[in-house]
């Protein structure tokens, strides 16, 4: 009390911002001090809750209806809601600083503990090494020092691939011989998880931090292929746990995983007998199936430990179920540990271990069988990036796409992927059956006449087939690229549909959905491919997956007649685009909806996936971009170099699978199949060109016939833009401590405004465009011809443009207010200011414009 009698002065009130309600010891700002009660801190606190930042006519009436705050002025009110947000956003930032040191805690407790399970890693190679050299030079001495971590890690790792040389006979057909087999799994998962039973090396790119997804590795010189993961999570263990034995919800190879059955142990523990199905990722291989012993149990460190592994001959046990067509692969001690971190969540060490029997598939398609880079993106990185991105989810701050929850879209993502695979597989079992060819092998086609078997019961397929009787067809072929990395040909395909797809073909797949369905395919020369506008629905954490809805507009066809002019809409998942993702697999999946978009619509998901064969270059991807640049003119001394460079850097091979599903009707089964066949082999034949013309090794030579005659060089384009600059405004762009061209050249192409260049021209299109001006049109230098200056601004921008344009012409320059224009995939992008220059050729003739957007970002 004496402190508020103290701290009276004239003029508004500040209230105390540590204390909660307002009351306490006050803090003073240059006014009188008021005292506020209970209940008026109540009344103030419940207004708080419904308008954080009330309007001064919201406070006034809020005096009015509130007689106890009659003594109390608007001004001193609007205060303590001041200091009330104020308190609020501490609290909120003390929260994130308490969260973020405890990931730095456990990260560091994880470091720790990797770093020591290297330092035994050393100590067993630098015995090893000592063993070998000793061995070498006199062969007759043998060593009996068993003093080392390493012999008994060894003898361990000699158990594991030959489990049946040194393993005792025991009856595996009762609970104890499966127990025994569990505990034994157990071992030897932890010494993978946490020893040295195999040698890991990390992946490239992977980097430890508290927003990391982890600590990722592979296998090196081992039986099979593996991949190990450490990492954080915000979810409880057991929690985790129930996502992880959910496989299907986050493996996306995977068909089925059937529990047949269950065992409780008198440890507290839980033995499963699973047997699982995969997916073939290709039409060139058969799919794998898995007869897999499952253990759950706790630590006394109170970790929870899910290990697993296949149930053979060598290690006995039941024999389980045998399918047609699938090959039986092999999983070798394998599992998670789960263990809990101080203030909540968990830490979590993934290990998968297995042998997928890479001598029954053709040589060439081996690499996908023996990678342990595509075995941890597709199972042991996306098991961890799952368990985080339900984490984020449940925390509250994951925004909703199209008013729907990230639950909904996320199962929409994984029938889209699921009825792709579907489709590229077509197991009997769904009712799949083969059509006779036309005599040549490159295309598939496979029906379907039971697609509500396939489609599922929760889904209204009505929709789709007629009631007079249909089904589903799907036409699909695999081929072989070379030196095409996977995330561009993906990228390039995602971003330029009119470059492959038919709109007649789209306009048919659109129409099944409506009531009344085209009734011959075959006839499109009357439509036209209008523009794509890509609506952004969901994206994963790490942006490496995102969900979108394609609109195409202004499509007209002409068919028996009738003129249809109508928007038709895609749902499209696109993933894999990250060019540094080592393994990665790039996928574009796709399937027609209307326009209800709802959550039981039908879907006939088809596309594109391109695997990698080989492994990934570790040559850095963004020098490619600046050769790139270094390459558009014929004759630059930079065009052979570049050449070179990327064909010794790029020497890749993929392999790339369509397939594209149609519904018909039963009476027109043959037109729709003649018509998917000629559909998926002119895809092909478009696929192929792409492929040719975005090739690192042949980027010089498409880039030459792409520029117009009489361009200049690249770097005496930027020594005219920086000179022209100059010249106009009196500033420098280019700011170089050499006069050389190429760093002209350098400092533009690096330069963090977004600069490019138009042709002058009634309708200009952009011929050049440094890194940032790629990054904002979402754009490559290929492709970057084909968009219009009039696409990207708004009706502002060009508005403003417009009335600048003679300024332009006449003064040399103009600047633009800032504004929102739009990128070539449609996303908005806002700037601060632009400004529009005339571009100078050595003999002062105006040979382009300039622009610069400054400060730019995607809305």
């Amino acid at each position: 009390m004496a402190a508020a009698m103290v701290a009276a002065v004239h003029g508004v009130g500040r209230q105390d911002r540590s204390s909660p309600g307002g009351g306490g010891a006050p803090q003073v700002d240059t006014g009188k001090y008021v005292r506020y009660t209970p209940e008026q801190v109540e009344a103030l606190e419940r207004v708080y809750g419904e308008c954080p930042k009330p309007s001064s006519l919201r406070r006034q009436q809020l005096i009015r209806e509130c007689p106890i705050l009659s003594n109390i002025e608007p001004k001193q009110i609007k205060v303590w809601f001041q200091n009330r947000r104020c308190r609020e956003k501490q609290r909120k930032e003390a929260s994130r600083l308490q969260t973020v040191n405890r990931k730095l805690t456990a990260m560091n407790k994880l470091l720790m503990e990797e770093n020591d399970r290297l330092q035994k890693q050393v100590s067993r190679l630098v015995y090893e090494n000592g063993y070998m050299r000793q061995q070498l030079h006199n062969p007759s001495v043998a060593t009996t020092d068993t003093s080392c971590e390493s012999v008994v890690t060894s003898g361990q790792h000699h158990q594991q691939q030959n489990p049946a040389a040194t393993r005792p006979q025991r009856d595996a057909n009762n609970p104890a011989g499966l127990l025994a087999i569990a505990e034994e799994t157990l071992a030897e998962f932890l010494s993978k998880a946490t020893g040295t039973a195999v040698d890991w090396v990390q992946m490239v790119g992977m980097k430890p931090g508290p927003d990391s997804i982890g600590i990722i590795a592979v296998s090196h010189n081992c039986s099979g292929v593996a991949a190990r993961a450490c990492g954080l999570v915000s979810l409880e263990p057991t929690k985790v746990a129930e996502i992880l034995k959910d496989r299907p919800s986050w493996y996306r190879d995977c068909r089925c995983v059937d529990v047949l059955h269950v065992i409780p142990t008198g440890n507290g523990g839980t033995i499963e007998l699973i047997y699982m199905q995969t997916y073939a990722p290709t039409t060139l291989a058969a799919p794998r199936d898995f007869w897999i012993l499952r253990y759950t149990s706790g630590l006394e460190d109170g970790s929870l430990v899910i290990c697993e592994r296949s149930l053979t001959q060598s290690t006995g046990g039941p024999s389980g179920p045998n399918t047609p067509n699938f090959v039986r692969a092999e999983v070798l001690p394998s599992g998670y540990l789960i263990r809990p971190c101080e203030g909540g969540g968990s830490m979590i060490h993934i290990v998968d271990h297995v042998d997928l029997d890479a001598w029954s598939v053709p040589e060439v398609l081996r690499p996908l069988y023996e990678s342990p880079k595509i075995l941890a993106q597709k199972m042991t990185i996306a098991a961890l990036r799952h368990i985080r991105q339900i984490a984020h989810e449940s925390s509250g701050e994951m925004p909703y796409g199209g008013g729907r929850q990230p639950a909904v879209l996320r199962t929409f993502s994984q029938r889209l992927s699921r009825g792709f695979n579907d489709a590229v597989n077509g197991f009997p079992d769904d009712g799949w059956s083969l059509m006779s060819s036309d005599g040549a092998e490159d295309v598939t086609i496979a029906f379907n006449s039971s697609p509500n078997k396939l489609v599922g019961s929760h889904v209204n397929s009505s929709q789709l087939f007629s009631a007079i009787g249909g089904g589903i067809l799907c036409a699909k072929a695999s081929m072989l690229l070379q030196n095409v990395p996977p995330a561009l040909l993906v990228r390039f395909l995602r971003e330029h549909r009119s470059e492959w797809a038919d709109p007649g073909v789209d306009a048919y797949s659109a129409a099944a959905l409506r009531a009344s369905p085209y009734a011959v395919p075959g006839l499109r020369a009357g439509g036209f491919m209008g523009s794509q506008v890509i609506l952004p629905l969901a994206h994963t954490l790490e942006h490496e997956e995102f969900l979108e809805v394609i609109r195409l507009e202004g499509h007209s066809l002409c068919h028996d007649e009738v003129v249809l002019s109508r928007d038709m809409y895609l749902l499209q998942l696109c993933s894999g685009v990250d060019e540094n993702a080592a393994g990665a697999c790039a996928q574009l999946v796709f399937a027609p909806i209307d326009e209800s978009f709802a959550d039981d619509a039908p879907l006939l998901p088809s596309g594109f996936r391109v695997i990698p064969l080989d492994g990934k270059t570790d040559a850095p991807s963004a020098t490619r971009t600046l050769d790139l640049a270094s390459t558009l003119e014929v004759g630059s001394g930079g065009t052979t170099r570049a050449s070179s460079d990327t064909s010794s850097t790029c020497n890749t091979r993929s392999v790339l699978t369509i397939a594209f599903q149609f519904s018909y009707e039963n009476h027109l089964r043959e037109s729709v199949a003649a018509m998917a066949r000629q559909y998926v082999r002119t895809v092909v034949a478009s696929v192929q060109r792409v492929a040719m013309a975005i090739a690192p090794s042949r980027l010089g030579g498409q880039i030459e016939t792409k520029n117009p005659p009489g361009s200049p060089e690249a770097h005496t384009l930027a020594r005219w833009i920086g000179r022209s600059y100059r010249f106009h405004t009196g500033a420098d762009l280019l700011r170089t401590d050499s006069q050389s061209t190429d760093s002209s050249l350098k400092a533009m192409w690096q330069h963090s405004d977004s600069i490019m260049c138009c042709s002058l021209k009634a309708a200009p299109v952009f011929t050049f465009a440094n890194q940032a001006g790629l990054d904002m049109l979402e754009t490559t230098l290929i492709a970057l011809q084909d968009i219009s200056l009039e696409k990207i601004l708004d009706d502002d921008g060009r508005k403003a443009l417009c009335t600048e344009f003679p300024k332009i012409m006449q003064q040399g320059f103009a600047y633009l207010p800032g504004g929102v224009c739009v990128s070539s995939m449609g996303r908005p992008v806002s700037y601060e200011q632009a400004v529009a220059w005339k571009v100078l050729s050595d003999d002062d003739t105006p040979h382009c414009l300039a622009f610069m957007f400054v400060n730019w970002s995607f809305v």
